[in-house]
């Protein structure tokens, strides 16, 4: 009979190209998803750590800020009524500038890298006056009214995080020692001369208190977790790869790949007559899988009535 030939010839025809498996779409598909869920946990991951190494220098700094401000405090509370000044002498350890400043170079000397200065533009003592981006600080007080302003800035030790208060005369006391010469002290105008730290005013800022906090440590801090996280995410996403291609070879390219056989053969006509006949497919399951077998098999028994019954006439 001439039905089953006909028949491998179409067969022959179907099959001649090559196409993509499912197992290959399904890892290509995988692939992506994977590829995408990683950049976005990367991306998301690297914000989150630098954000939060951010959050941990600006906290480092805030503590330099208050211990700056306690050490002022305890000078003008408890320091600078005890000491005794010899008439004609100035001494500077009575201003809680001075005191919060010499008290911060003591921590310079065991953390280099951190700085204090208590910068203005025309102040008393010479080494607290404000130069470069500090003065672009101070100018940026007196131009706006903010609480404080942090930034950061490149230095010979890498990048540094600065926080910054103004400083604002809000005590007419103060301007005692600042308005001119004259009513200054004389021994303090003989120590810092008639051109330094006069002329202000009530209400004007300044200077700022500024602190400066490295940032490479807390930086190399989560550069080294951000790698160690998408590493740890790769090494479970190769895991999940593998996992989830045996399943699927388990679970649904091996038994498709039977149902494919078995209606390839009977495609080209072998059927239980012929000299190889095709087995029956496993129905167990109540899924897809098992409802394809129990539709393939009555298809198979079907077409071998059907073709015996052709054989007949």
């Amino acid at each position: 009979m001439a039905y089953p030939r006909k028949i491998a010839a179409l067969h022959d025809t179907n099959h001649g190209g090559k196409t993509m498996g499912l197992r290959l779409k399904f890892n290509l598909a995988l692939l992506f998803v994977f590829a995408l869920g990683f950049a976005v946990s990367g991306y998301l991951s690297y914000n989150l750590l630098h954000k939060n190494a951010r959050e941990e220098v600006l906290r480092n700094a805030g503590v330099m800020m208050e211990a700056a401000l306690s050490m002022r405090q305890y000078t003008v509370s408890q320091v600078r009524d005890k000491l005794v000044q010899v008439e004609g002498e100035f001494l500077p350890q009575t201003v809680p500038a001075f005191a919060a400043t010499e008290m911060m170079n003591q921590l310079r000397k065991k953390y280099p890298d951190y700085a204090y200065k208590e910068a203005a533009l025309n102040p008393t003592n010479p080494r607290d006056r404000a130069v470069g981006w500090e003065a672009d600080v101070v100018n940026q007080f007196r131009k706006e009214t903010r609480p404080e302003i942090s930034g950061t800035r490149a230095t010979e030790s890498g990048l540094s995080l600065y926080l910054a208060r103004p400083f604002q005369i809000k005590d007419e006391a103060c301007l005692s020692c600042h308005t001119t010469p004259e009513m200054a002290p004389a021994a303090m105008v003989t120590r810092y001369g008639r051109d330094n730290g006069f002329g202000w005013q009530l209400n004007e800022v300044i200077g700022a208190q500024l602190v400066s906090v490295p940032m490479s440590l807390p930086v190399q801090n989560a550069n080294r977790a951000f790698l160690t996280f998408m590493a740890s995410l790769g090494g479970v996403f190769a895991a999940l790869f593998v996992i989830l291609n045996l399943m699927l070879y388990v679970l649904i390219v091996r038994p498709v790949r039977r149902v494919s056989a078995a209606a390839d053969r009977l495609s080209i006509g072998r059927t239980s007559s012929a000299e190889k006949a095709i087995p029956e497919l496993p129905e167990s399951g109540k899924d897809e899988l098992g409802v394809l077998a129990r539709s393939f098999n009555r298809m198979r028994r079907n077409l071998e009535d059907t073709i015996k019954a052709m054989d007949k006439r």
